[in-house]
């Protein structure tokens, strides 16, 4: 298992192509919800990839304050079908959390998680502060860690 921290620039177009494929996987064809993946975020956010036998199994991306919100953000958390029974969501997780304390010297981090996933996150530290929305047609939760 390799984990890799990445800017937008350091991304091989390899690399780029196979988050992208990823996130296309999972969010789009899995969940089956037609949405803009490329939303303009990548190219200021870090990226954080997590390699098993070469194939992309997992990937977040971590943005700082004043992007998507006041504080930095943890967005497009995903794991391959492939790999989930390795509980890498949660390894992702740790590493990201622990990467916004690094990069952006804060520990307060907001997301947009899927409702359904509120437990996972709690799991991390995080706390729901909003009733649930409808993002892309799929219930979701505003969530906080502080």
């Amino acid at each position: 298992m390799k984990i890799e921290i990445k800017t937008f620039d350091e991304l091989t177009p390899l690399e780029l192509y196979q988050i992208l494929e990823l996130r296309n996987n999972v969010f789009v064809v899995e969940q089956n919800c037609a949405y803009l993946d490329t939303d303009g975020c990548d190219q200021k956010a870090h990226h954080l990839l997590i390699w098993k036998d070469e194939v992309l199994a997992a990937y977040t991306r971590i943005i700082k304050p004043g992007i998507k919100y006041e504080t930095s953000s943890i967005g497009r958390v995903v794991v391959h079908a492939k790999y989930r029974n390795l509980k890498l969501g949660h390894l992702l997780m740790e590493h990201a959390v622990k990467a916004v304390g690094e990069i952006h010297k804060t520990g307060t981090i907001t997301i947009s998680a899927q409702a359904h996933l509120q437990r996972f996150y709690s799991k991390h530290g995080f706390e729901t502060v909003s009733e649930e929305y409808m993002e892309d047609d799929i219930p979701h939760v505003k969530m906080v860690r502080d």
